[in-house]
């Protein structure tokens, strides 16, 4: 990670770090290194439902156009509906304004190269390098050569006919509940939903720009719970902020996270013929009860660091089509660059419909060990690292579990938290493992 940059852009509370001047550097300079080679420059900005949203689109796009480059104005988009618009209104970058699953109170930035995939890590420290130059001496076009301004929120639109084409079923007959997180699906989930024959009820689809994430969405799926079993409906959706994760909720009101989505859908793909290697890659946060069913389905698991980011580059390097994160994020690489919660959800409710099971009987393919995540706050993460006494809590509880139990011990890409997992066969032991390790932490980055 770097100064700006986290595992998923940039992302900090909007007007306070993430200020107007940081985005219009961000702007300006991003979009020099992303558009440089480029003979008629092209930026399109999408962005969710916050209130800080438009401010920061402004200020992205005056540093846009002050470099030369035309800025297509998206509206409020999904993030990857903003990755497969910039590759067919053939951008040279895609930007979205999000902070994803976060408070209001947050905002981010985060690019999308040309071919509409996240950037690596090079080339964002290549952004911050020009960020904290002592001068600008970025190009200063002036008369024709500014860059001009349009808007198209009508391209959302467009990405929803994409989807479609993606799947060959329709959905009547099913009752879906939609939780849209009053983000950047609340628009075009439901109309998707509805014109594919689902019966839907909607919820978190009233955004006022400050009650995105707030009591809904898939931070919060007990909510999706209880409106699910009193509609007795088939399955919940419920998406983030910017709906580039899903979480769902069977028929019987259990959370399913993506391990979960992953098993059912991998294990689908492989029957039609269509997984590559039999291989699904996922992060280290992957329960133990995922590899382990994998393992009994026959198929294989491929791990690398958190961050969608990471599973696309290995699902690259490696040539496989499937991969995403136990939190819902899901990549679909034979239909799109990067994790899509509406995607995601197309092919789950298609699995229902061409197997004819209920999803409370499809998630029998993995049995999920119970699993503790402790958040502790902490201003300065860098101090982690260098923790001896973290060190030796995280030893001490390792040796005990063996090979029955994991821990993971890790600083936020995206907050100022170090996130402690801990997961084991015995649940209340997981939990006090957990604690004691968080608690060591507490003490040592006061």
């Amino acid at each position: 990670m770097g100064k700006y940059f986290g595992t998923d852009g940039v992302r900090f509370v909007a007007n306070g770090v993430l200020t107007p001047e940081l985005a219009f550097k961000i702007g300006r300079c991003g979009g020099y290194v992303l558009t440089k080679q480029s003979s008629a420059p092209k930026v399109v900005i999408g962005l969710d439902t916050r209130i800080s949203g438009h401010m920061l689109e402004a200020a992205l796009t005056a540093g846009l156009l002050s470099i030369g480059v035309e800025v297509v104005k998206l509206g409020v988009i999904t993030s990857p509906g903003v990755a497969y618009l910039t590759r067919q209104l053939k951008a040279d970058a895609g930007i979205m304004v999000s902070a994803s699953h976060n408070p209001f109170q947050d905002n981010g930035i985060k690019y999308f190269t040309g071919d509409g995939y996240k950037l690596s890590d090079e080339t964002e420290l290549e952004i911050e390098r020009l960020m904290d130059a002592a001068a600008d001496e970025l190009p200063r076009p002036t008369g024709r050569a500014i860059g001009r301004a349009t808007e198209l929120p009508e391209a959302k639109w467009q990405y929803g006919d994409y989807l479609r084409t993606t799947i060959g079923s329709r959905f009547e007959g099913l009752r879906v509940v939609l939780d849209c997180a009053n983000g950047a699906a609340f628009e075009i989930a439901p109309q998707l939903f509805r014109e594919l024959g689902a019966e839907i009820v909607t919820i978190g689809a009233s955004p006022d720009g400050y009650n995105i994430n707030e009591n809904c969405g898939s931070t919060h799926p007990e909510v999706l719970q209880a409106v699910v079993l009193s509609c007795n409906a088939d399955l919940g959706l419920s998406f983030d902020g910017d709906a580039d994760r899903l979480v769902t909720i069977d028929d019987k009101g259990e959370v399913l996270d993506g391990d979960f989505i992953l098993s059912i859908l991998g294990s689908a793909l492989n029957e039609a013929g269509k997984l590559n290697h039999s291989t699904i890659v996922t992060t280290v946060m992957s329960n133990l009860g995922f590899l382990k069913g994998l393992d009994k389905a026959g198929l294989k698991g491929k791990q690398t660091a958190v961050g969608d980011r990471y599973v696309m580059e290995e699902m690259r390097r490696g040539g496989y089509n499937l991969g995403g994160e136990q939190s819902g994020h899901v990549i679909f690489l034979d239909h799109s660059t990067t994790g899509d919660g509406m995607l995601t959800a197309l092919h789950l409710m298609e699995t229902i419909v061409q197997t004819g099971r209920k999803l409370s009987d499809l998630k029998g393919i993995m049995r999920k060990y119970p699993q503790v995540l402790v958040n502790v706050q902490a201003a300065d993460k860098s101090r982690l690292k260098g923790s001896l006494a973290v060190r030796e809590a995280i030893r001490k509880v390792e040796t005990e579990l063996g090979d029955n139990g994991r821990v993971l011990v890790r600083p936020s890409g995206t907050e100022s938290l170090v996130r402690v997992m801990v997961e084991g066969p015995d649940k209340k032991q997981v939990e006090a493992y957990a604690n004691d390790i968080a608690e060591v932490i507490r003490r040592e980055l006061v």
